[in-house]
């Protein structure tokens, strides 16, 4: 095996669609890291779990866990409001507090079981054109192409999300600080931050990029820490990518370079093939 880099950042959302928390080790398993993405908030006007894809203001949110997590158990997590109020998950008021801040009625709700397939629903709105729906999301100019979708598991053209977890399509996201780089080195102008992707892994590779290094490690294994992940395909870019959240401001310049120099996408997509614990420092190992 073939050292490609070293993990250098880990990176929990106990949220969905929250500010996350930096940690330094993590154990993983078939559903990712340990707590990440637990919860979720439901748009109860429409029915269905969204993100900040829609509600952009969810990022103006931070999510932690005050006790620590473990596979098939998520814990409360702490909400940080904007106006530096904090709430648990399970406390009375917290989906009022979110209904408010979100300027639309909405409920936190932990993830459930995969049978529970009629909570990960989409809505379909009636009178909203689908592909424009998808720009939107995408957050595509008239000129840009859409992402090729068939990348994506099947259910999701009926779910918002893989029954049983709140990802936006596999358990584990990578990317690397050479892609970032070399970004950055393409528009200097805006921020490659790695929050603007939200990673679970930040794995840094050695020099200054030519081109995304972790696409060559699609289709291949990889060992991290005692954990044995399968890497899927490149993560397609969306809208999220361009949103203000802490001191990152809004810059849609960001989505434009990645759709004309990156084809669409930063980072990849993984399943864990083996678990294990992954700590900061640990060495990426390629198959």
């Amino acid at each position: 095996m073939a050292i490609v880099g070293r993990v250098v950042g880990i990176f929990r959302h106990p949220v969905k669609s929250m500010r996350g928390e930096r940690i330094d080790e993590a154990w993983l398993a078939a559903d990712g890291l340990a707590g990440d993405r637990g919860w979720a908030v439901r748009d109860d006007v429409v029915g269905e779990i969204r993100g900040a894809k829609k509600l952009p203001d969810l990022l103006r949110c931070t999510a932690r866990y005050p006790e620590e997590p473990a596979t098939g158990r998520i814990t409360a997590a702490e909400i940080g409001f904007p106006d530096g109020t904090r709430l648990r998950s399970d406390a009375a008021g917290v989906a009022e507090r979110l209904s408010a801040l979100l300027g639309r009625p909405v409920s936190l709700w932990p993830r459930l079981p995969a049978e529970s397939r009629e909570h990960y629903r989409r809505a379909f709105e009636e009178g909203v054109d689908p592909m424009e729906d998808l720009r939107q999301i995408f957050g595509r100019l008239p000129d840009e192409p859409l992402p090729d979708l068939s990348v994506f598991p099947p259910e999701l053209f009926e779910l918002t999300s893989p029954a049983g977890t709140y990802f936006d399509a596999f358990p584990l996201h990578l990317v690397t600080t050479g892609h970032l780089g070399l970004l950055q080195r393409l528009a200097p102008g805006s921020s490659f931050d790695p929050l603007r992707f939200r990673p679970n892994l930040l794995v840094e590779t050695a020099g200054e990029a030519a081109s995304p290094p972790e696409f060559d490690w699609c289709g291949r294994e990889v060992r991290i820490g005692d954990a044995t992940v399968s890497v899927t395909v490149p993560c397609p870019r969306c809208v999220m990518t361009t949103l203000p959240q802490g001191d990152l401001p809004k810059d849609p310049a960001v989505l434009r370079t990645i759709v004309r120099e990156s084809d669409q996408a930063v980072g990849v997509y993984a399943n864990v093939a083996t678990a294990g614990r992954v700590a900061v420092g640990d060495a990426v190992e390629l198959s």
